[in-house]
């Protein structure tokens, strides 16, 4: 990919307000998708969330009702709920070594003053706090996500417009540690989208990027 054409690709993403509901998502780019979400980078590697697609039917129908009822998250080809960890606990910290210790073929105990460092951040925190990090940890694996699907000429919605508490009690999340922080839906823009034409209001270059 050339320069030129990321910036087609940044150029051609917008918030689409309206999908083709007849158009679906092929399953080899889909797959790139969820890989995109794996790996997707977060503070300290902890990954404190989940990443549920939605593909029931009638669930999105439910999901639709604490959504303002808005067409996108029973239109759009893919539905993708981004949870996050309602805590950040030492529990959490230590399934995050073990596996970094797996991958690496490293000796835990070469990890410890790693692993000390992640406990006393996030015991520095309360628990609202804690979550609060942990959901914006969300937010850069939806920045990714939407680029991927954007270099695939797939278009994305995040969607902040739902009720939390509706999602979790209809996804049944209460006692899994994990609750909703955002919505994203996947498909292909709908030729009655007038949003897709659209110029992006963006405030000038030389009034956002800075050089020192």
């Amino acid at each position: 990919m050339t320069p030129s054409q990321l910036l087609d690709s940044l150029n051609f993403r917008y918030a689409t307000k309206k999908f083709d509901p007849a158009r679906q998502i092929p399953d080899e780019e889909w797959d790139v998708l969820e890989q995109s979400l794996v790996l997707a980078p977060s503070s300290f590697g902890l990954q404190p969330w989940k990443f549920i697609v939605i593909n029931d039917p009638e669930l999105r129908g439910r999901l639709r009702q604490h959504s303002w009822n808005q067409s996108q998250i029973t239109e759009a080809s893919r539905l993708v709920l981004f949870t996050t960890r309602t805590d950040l606990t030492e529990p959490d910290v230590d399934r995050f070594m073990t596996r970094l210790a797996a991958v690496q073929d490293r000796d835990p105990s070469t990890l410890e003053g790693y692993r000390n460092v992640i406990v006393s951040f996030a015991a520095a925190m309360n628990r609202e706090a804690r979550q609060a990090w942990n959901a914006r940890q969300t937010y850069i694996a939806l920045g990714q996500f939407m680029t991927a699907a954007a270099v695939l000429g797939i278009d994305t919605c995040p969607i902040e417009g739902f009720d939390p508490a509706g999602y979790d009690a209809e996804l049944e999340l209460g006692d899994t540690g994990y609750s909703t922080s955002v919505v994203c839906a996947a498909g292909y823009r709908s030729p009655e989208d007038k949003s897709a034409d659209t110029p992006k209001t963006r405030f000038p270059h030389e009034e956002l990027i800075e050089h020192r």
